[in-house]
């Protein structure tokens, strides 16, 4: 007579009545397991953060886990059995959206908690001190990187209250309808870099003949009044050489003018906190997920903003964000970025389902339902206050979303031109994603990821799956991590001064 392991020391139920347990370590087949006061034989090998059936499920029946529908049996599964990609599909559920029913009240925090941070003319705080070169047009990207590599390694201790020379370099600007959706996008993200807090000096650098041109970037813009702004175009200047020449000038002189500058002590509220997830696996929604959606809750009630995106992994989900709306236009204007990517993707020839990715599949996710379940439990609890187009200024305390692709770098960089000072990003797979101007810090959704990137990761969630901690505890160590990040600690991804390559737009629509 087999030993009978009990299943909850060997897999996790999210929810009773769930058809599904998450494996937390591999289980053979043979294993005998005990459930509920009855006996459960692995048939079929289980790996670690997979799931395992605990019940007889029929060909088309619906599989749930975290008590919502995650799609349906493709072939008849036996209680036991691995359910993965081979016998779960896509579900076309359909929704009864509703409005504000689940609104729960975040109470504003009884302790003011702070941070140091640099106050903007404007009344907006940094967590970061930059130089920002920004470029109108891909045809002036390489010639901002030669100013900004100016100004790496050592030259920088000469500064010591700046934190940065960063090269915002793209792929468009020209090629292009500068009144399309696409060129009104991309120059909606360079005049969020170009306006955000972390941005102290601002270098506006394009060719001189392209169709997104500086004077078009810089009309109007609602920067902060104390914002050193300089623009040079290189058919102007006399070309490439004499550009990096004049541009490295202008740049040593704001880089004396804004060490100069110091933190202050400015309540949390201050803060605009991105979320954001990368290279998730089984654990994603289990461990740093919902661990970071209890640091969001905090920062909220500290009367600070936290903004969720990546439209298309919270596609399957979108209806307990509608329950969290504080109101119908709120809960609407998300269904309506919905249905638009439902259209975008199916004049690209592809589904919502396409998403999600090898590598997520590899970690124990199988259909976007189910990454979508995951990927929402990082926004929390508290009520949603606002939906955001792509790189639409951030102005509504509170927990909000905005539209951006699942694509991590594409979607880091909408959230930061909205205006987010300090980046979360969960990973279970191993993201090695940065950022520039604002931080990021990297959160391991299982302990094994955190040992072997040991050096690429700021904080390890992966003791809630051990009981080792709660997701109560890991969150109050992201919300602490944050409040020491903005206050000028530096970051695994900082440390290897990774951000200028992710800066990467949405692009969007023709290019001629």
């Amino acid at each position: 007579m087999p030993d009978h392991a009990e299943l909850r020391d060997v897999a996790l139920l999210l929810r009773d009545g769930d058809d599904v347990a998450v494996a937390t370590e591999d289980l053979a087949r043979g294993r005998a397991l005990r459930h509920g006061g009855t006996e459960l034989t692995v048939v079929t090998e289980v790996p670690r953060g997979h799931k395992i059936a605990l019940r007889d499920l029929g060909t088309g029946a619906q599989i749930h886990k975290y008590g919502q529908v995650i799609g349906r049996a493709t072939t008849a599964i036996r209680a036991g059995e691995h359910v993965h990609a081979h016998n779960l599909g896509m579900d076309a559920v359909e929704h009864d959206y509703e409005f504000g029913t689940g609104v729960v009240s975040i109470p504003r925090a009884a302790t003011t908690r702070t941070f140091e941070g640099f106050r903007r003319a404007d009344g907006r705080v940094g967590t970061r001190n930059f130089v920002g070169i920004v470029t109108s047009v891909n045809c002036s990207a390489s010639t901002a990187r030669m100013i900004a590599d100016q100004f790496r390694g050592p030259i920088m201790e000469m500064y010591p209250h700046v934190d940065g020379v960063v090269a915002l370099a793209h792929d468009s600007g020209c090629g292009m309808v500068p009144a399309s959706e696409g060129g009104q996008l991309l120059r909606r993200t360079l005049r969020g870099y170009a306006t955000h807090p972390n941005i102290g000096g601002l270098i506006v650098l394009g060719l001189g003949c392209e169709m997104l041109g500086v004077e078009a970037l810089l009309a109007d813009l609602d920067a902060p009044a104390d914002t050193l702004i300089e623009r040079m175009t290189i058919q102007d200047t006399g070309g490439i050489r004499a550009t990096v020449r004049a541009g490295t000038t202008v740049v040593r002189a704001m880089l004396e003018r804004l060490d100069e500058r110091r933190r202050e002590t400015v309540p949390a509220s201050e803060l605009v906190l991105g979320l954001n997830c990368g290279g998730s696996d089984g654990y994603s929604g289990i461990t740093a997920n919902p661990a970071l959606g209890r640091a969001s809750d905090l920062l909220v009630a500290q009367g600070g903003i936290s903004v969720l995106a990546e439209t298309p992994e919270v596609f399957g989900a979108e209806h307990l964000l509608t329950r969290r709306a504080v109101d119908r236009e709120v809960g609407q204007r998300l269904l309506d970025r919905i249905a638009w990517w439902h259209k975008y993707v199916e004049a690209g020839g592809g589904t919502l389902d396409n998403n999600p990715s090898p590598g997520n599949k590899a970690g124990g996710l199988t259909t976007i339902l189910e990454k979508s379940l995951g990927a929402v439990a990082k926004g929390g609890a508290a009520p949603l206050a606002a939906v955001y187009e792509y790189a639409e200024r951030i102005t509504e305390p509170g927990f909000a979303f905005m539209d951006t692709p699942g694509y991590d770098p594409v979607s880091v960089t909408g959230l930061v031109a909205g205006g987010a000072t300090v980046v979360c990003f969960t990973t279970g797979r191993g993201s090695v994603l940065g950022g520039k101007p604002a931080p990021v810090i990297k959160i391991a959704t299982n302990t094994e990821i955190f040992e072997r990137m040991r050096e690429d990761m700021d904080i390890d969630a992966g003791g809630i799956v051990t009981g080792a901690t709660t997701i109560d505890a890991v969150g109050e160590e992201i919300f602490e991590t944050i409040l020491a990040v903005a206050s000028g600690k530096v970051t695994a991804s900082e440390d290897l001064d990774l951000g200028r390559d992710e800066f990467v737009p949405w692009q969007l629509g023709a290019v001629t």
